[in-house]
């Protein structure tokens, strides 16, 4: 496995913090090379700081939902590394609550960063990826959805469909490009211990805690068992996707089940609420 990425080209987005950043480390420790995409350079530069004495970085700062950005990024890393083998669209933006209390504005930068920007991307990338494993070797793409694309989430509808949506067009490409060489898949976590849900712990849906909390190195070590194609989906904790599959087969369980799960994590999530403060 240490040798499996060597050489290789790849793109992580949202790589600036938390699972990116993870990310980029275990790419980084396989001797990738390594593109890494958020919006802040300052935190681009910090990574590339830290990097770069294991191996090669472009750090280029971007709007994954610019279609013109992506195009530059795309040509850029080619010129720098001759080829692309590897996409990992992981940014993503959740404005927490209700759908009536978000605006329309919100609405629509969710639907663009966790669903229009990856599948446009993933579309822009493939034919640099063709264009590489030609040459001998694969290539992959990963996407990182949720345990909320796995079945409805109440306070989080919006955030919910974008993330279901991307489950679909990933098991939908998959299909398309097999036997081509080019793995597609993604990871779907529950609450991962990142700032992500960390620092917004109050706006967060208690169901939410529910469910065991994963860490960053757990999560980035199922992105990488996706891209070498070992599954199409791997869900995070494995029992809590089991549990998603079954209540979306079963809304009235979900129902059912929902007033005990609130509560439950509700309980949880008093309990990070007391060990973030006492930290």
């Amino acid at each position: 496995m240490t040798t499996y990425f060597q050489g290789k080209t790849v793109i992580i987005t949202g790589a600036s913090a938390g699972v990116g950043a993870e990310t980029a480390r275990a790419f980084a420790k396989m001797s990738a090379n390594l593109v890494l995409i958020a919006r802040g350079q300052t935190a681009l530069d910090q990574m590339s700081k830290e990097l770069s004495t294991k191996t090669s970085v472009l750090t280029i700062a971007m709007d994954v939902s610019s279609s013109v950005d992506c195009q530059n990024m795309l040509v850029s890393a080619e010129q720098k590394f001759g080829a692309i083998h590897y996409l990992i669209n992981n940014a993503g933006y959740h404005k927490r609550g209700e759908v009536e209390n978000n605006s329309s504005e919100q609405l629509a930068k969710m639907v663009d960063i966790n669903l229009r920007a990856p599948i446009e991307l993933t579309a822009l990338a493939l034919p640099y990826i063709r264009r590489s494993i030609a040459k001998g070797g694969l290539g992959g793409v990963v996407n990182v959805g949720s345990l909320a694309g796995r079945t409805p989430l109440q306070g989080a509808a919006t955030y919910s469909a974008t993330k279901s949506g991307l489950r679909a067009f990933s098991y939908a490409l998959a299909d398309e490009l097999k036997g081509s060489g080019i793995s597609v898949g993604l990871v779907s976590p529950g609450p991962i211990n990142t700032g992500f849900i960390m620092s917004e712990i109050d706006e967060v849906e208690d169901i939410v805690f529910s469910q065991p909390m994963s860490s960053p190195q757990q999560v980035t070590d199922a992105i990488i068992s996706v891209a070498r194609g070992d599954k199409v989906e791997i869900s995070l904790p494995n029992l809590s996707g089991w549990l998603t599959t079954i209540s979306y087969l079963s809304p009235a369980l979900r129902r059912f089940l929902r007033p005990y799960l609130y509560e439950k994590g509700r309980k949880a999530k008093e309990c990070y609420r007391n060990k973030k403060h006492h930290n």
